[in-house]
């Protein structure tokens, strides 16, 4: 009898036990939660074996009775203790107001916070939590999809008025344990900064509140944290909760739906999503309304990168999207209207002036510079001008463009003694009051002397290698940026032009200063040129790169991070190929993988009609997904202009996707270049610059074609050289200032297929009536040489009209005699014309 009782104790017990814990479990992941006198907490999150950090597994609702209000309300300081934001950059006071609401600092509403008080194990692959209140009753159910846990969560509301529902809390990870954390668009970094102008404006550090952030500069849905034992951890939207930017006909793209943050509202660290946003329109509701929010984690082991990969191509679907992408106009033939546009001197604004008896020549500038009247001009893309110059041997660009950029030039450059001698003294001249400026103040730039000094007169200098005047002009750059230099590798942001006094002192130059050095040894071959380039790297991998830190080069966004983080990808791989040290290579890498998160990815992409200044698109031709941002973060343009649509970054990443395998370059750097016609001005063929303005043109900035004609080289032979297997390649130059990392070529003869040929631009040699097939043109002592590409991953059919010849195709050696043929998805064909 005694064990009889025992065995029946036994059997009580087990079924208490059992009925106290649920669980989900597969082959990578296992969840368990116990009943508690709290309600039902997760008890372990195991991925494979380890455990992932600290279970929690309690919810969060925010309500508010009234719509919350809209004003600041808390202030900040900058770190060296002046007040924020700086008057002077009207551009970003709006964006902090903004972003320092108290919805936005989450601070805002009633906290509700709970454990779910009735749990049902439907199924081995599904659980269900219950919680009910006066105010309302959640929900949620959990399965596992392979290194996914799912949660489809549904609230019911009780009481009218504004409601925000919180993504759980799985687990918390300790504040000691994060080796890395990542809020797409925003910031990156693997320590917490506790001044919120560094971390949560220019996103330098983990931010130590539980701030909000809005989609419409979140490039990826996707907040991760990686933590020292090597495990990251994401939290990703369902597609479709964050806001369309163009919603029928009209742009939405500041609307706020879906807020991310790194942190839940106890300020512990924990990706976490919001939806509804509170106070914003869809969260306001009624007694019976419901809400539906779906989410998942995603667990697994590995940097922080695979997760975003996983978000990006598994979860929103962008490199299945890439498939809708097909051109009206190719590439090329936008290359040969743009070259067109700039040899109209009315189209292109082009003017000149009398400098200090030199006819200087620059494009009308219409944007903002502190002190314009409207008189600004400006120079953009050296490289490409002296490129499109000669190799297409034009003799209007040669005579009436080239001499007076070229003086433009050397006026721009402060020759005589002083503290400035050798700086250029501004980007931009006003014709009125006869004197370069910045953008945005009377100041210098180290970081200036290095674009507009160092890699234009580089950049001309492969074209002008016999340029004795030039020769010395860099020289005189080269040694004030040795002086400006500090010991340990880094430069000032900037000076006061009057009292020689260091500007920005809150902010380091992150930036890739140092390469204006690199090119200084490139071209004059003094080996202390590239001693301080190798210091200055070094400093620049140490506090930008190993940090995540970054700084921009845009002034009237003062200086938020921006395209130059691209930028310094390209300099620290063309420091690794002058020097073969792998340090800089591998930190270019890692730069370039941080550069990702200025993509955007959402929303995905689809054949939707819309609506766009009376013409009718589908959603993808006016798509974000796959575009950079000029700047994002809090501050940037992104915040009300959208992405923009020069691409400089295109040509990199299809170098890096060649070094890395990672197909996400690749994916990106087509994303970004294809199928972005309902951007492109029909008359003129230029693109416009931010995506609010859709087919503007070039507007207020005609310089922009050279930028244009620039990336779009770059991108094309980068393409060639990759589809070609090494087989198609051309030097490559300096990278332009200001805008990324796209570079300059025709300086110098490139091989095909084994054979020395010269990068030619030659307009009606080919006639291709396929705009998904593009084609670059070299030409040799015996032969010209046509490299088609096409854009797209289908099987592309194309007929072309070709000058008389013998014709080869390299690729099989035999003799083409028909002139319609197939090229396959993304293919590569080499035509031989003797």
């Amino acid at each position: 009898m005694r064990k009889i009782n025992l065995l029946t104790i036994c059997l009580l017990v087990s079924v208490a036990i059992k009925a106290q814990t649920v669980a989900l479990a597969n082959h990578q992941l296992r969840i368990e939660w116990q009943q508690t006198k709290e309600g039902w907490k997760v008890k372990n999150l195991r991925l494979a074996n380890q455990s992932v950090a600290r279970p929690s597994g309690e919810y969060t609702l925010l309500y508010s009775a009234e719509k919350p209000a809209d004003t600041a309300g808390i202030h900040f300081q900058r770190a060296n203790g002046l007040p924020w934001p700086d008057t002077a950059y009207k551009y970003q006071i709006n964006a902090w107001k903004q972003a320092t609401t108290p919805v936005a600092l989450n601070t805002a509403g009633e906290v509700y916070n709970f454990f779910p008080t009735q749990a049902k194990q439907v199924s081995p692959a599904e659980v269900v939590f219950t919680y009910s209140s006066p105010l309302f009753t959640i929900t949620a159910a959990w399965t596992l999809d392979h290194g996914d846990i799912k949660v489809n969560m549904q609230l019911q509301c009780k009481k009218m008025g504004y409601y925000s529902l919180s993504s759980s809390t799985a687990v918390v990870i300790d504040k000691a344990d994060m080796a890395w954390a990542v809020m797409p668009g925003y910031f990156q970094g693997n320590a917490f900064e506790q001044n919120m102008v560094l971390s949560y404006a220019y996103g330098q550090g983990v931010p130590e509140m539980p701030v909000l952030y809005r989609e419409r500069c979140a490039s990826t849905f996707c907040p991760v944290i990686t933590t020292k034992e090597n495990v990251s951890m994401a939290v990703i939207p369902d597609p479709g909760l964050g806001r369309d930017p163009w919603e029928s006909d009209h742009n939405t793209h500041q609307v706020w739906q879906l807020a991310l943050s790194h942190m839940n509202r106890r300020s512990q660290l924990a990706p976490t999503i919001y939806y509804p946003v509170l106070g914003e329109p869809s969260s306001l509701k009624q007694q019976g309304d419901k809400i539906n929010f779906g989410y998942r984690y995603r667990i697994q082991k590995g940097e922080w990168n695979k997760v975003l990969t996983h978000a990006i191509n598994d979860v929103y679907g962008f490199k299945k999207a890439l498939s809708l992408r097909r051109n009206t106009q190719s590439l090329t033939s936008r290359v040969e209207q743009m070259h067109h546009y700039l040899l109209d001197r009315q189209t292109s604004l082009w003017k000149t002036h009398q400098f200090n008896g030199l006819t200087i020549g620059g494009q009308a500038y219409l944007g903002g510079v502190v002190g314009s009247k409207g008189d600004a001009i400006k120079n953009a893309d050296y490289g490409a001008m002296w490129m499109l110059a000669n190799t297409s041997n034009d003799q209007y660009l040669k005579d009436s463009v080239l001499p007076y950029a070229l003086n433009f030039k050397l006026a721009q450059q402060q020759t005589g003694p002083g503290f400035f001698q050798g700086a250029a003294t501004g980007q931009y001249y006003l014709s009125d009051s006869k004197t370069f400026t910045e953008e945005w103040g009377d100041f210098v730039e180290p970081v200036s002397l290095t674009y507009y000094v160092m890699l234009d007169i580089g950049n001309i200098l492969l074209f002008e290698p016999g340029n004795d005047t030039l020769k010395n002009r860099l020289a005189l750059g080269a040694e004030l940026l040795m002086k400006w230099q500090k010991p340990d590798g880094s430069w000032e942001v900037a000076y006061d032009r009057h009292t020689h006094q260091p500007l920005f002192t809150d902010i380091k130059d992150l930036r890739p200063t140092f390469y204006g050095l690199l090119v200084a040894y490139r071209i004059l071959k003094e080996k202390k040129y590239l001693d301080a380039a190798m210091r200055g790297a070094d400093w620049f991998i140490a506090n930008a790169v190993n940090k995540g830190h970054f700084i921009g080069v845009c002034g009237d966004a003062r200086y938020a991070p921006d395209f130059a983080t691209a930028q310094s990808a390209q300099a620290l791989l063309d420091l690794y190929d002058l020097t073969q040290d792998k340090k800089y290579q591998e930190a270019a890498v890692r730069t370039a993988k941080m550069y990702l998160t200025s993509i955007y990815t959402q929303p995905v992409p689809n054949r939707k009609i819309k609506t766009v200044k009376g013409v009718q698109r589908e959603d993808w031709q006016i798509s974000q997904a796959g575009l950079s941002f000029e700047h994002g973060g809090i501050i940037g343009s992104a915040n009300g202009a959208g992405p923009i649509m020069l691409c400089s970054h295109a040509g990199m990443f299809v170098r890096m996707f060649q070094l890395t395998g990672d197909s996400l370059f690749i994916d990106m750097a087509r994303a970004a270049a294809i199928g972005r016609d309902a951007f492109v001005d029909s008359a003129t063929s230029v693109a416009t610059y931010y995506w609010n303005a859709m087919n503007k043109g070039a507007g207020p900035y005609p310089h922009h074609a050279w930028w244009q004609i620039g990336w779009i080289t770059d991108y094309l032979l980068s393409e060639a050289q990759l589809r070609s297997g090494n087989k198609i390649v051309f030097p490559r130059g300096f990278v332009t200032p200001k805008v990324g990392p796209h570079e300059s070529y025709g300086f110098a003869p490139g091989s095909v297929y084994g054979m020395p040929a010269k990068l030619i631009h030659e307009e009606g040699l080919v006639k291709c009536d396929n705009p998904n097939v593009e084609y670059v043109l070299a030409k040799g002592d015996q032969a010209t040489f046509v490299v088609l590409l096409n854009d797209v991953g289908s099987r592309e059919k194309v007929d072309l009209q070709l000058k008389a010849g013998r014709i080869t195709d390299l690729g099989s050696g035999k003799q083409v005699n028909d002139r319609s043929m197939v090229l396959e998805g993304y293919g590569i064909k080499v035509l031989m014309i003797q």
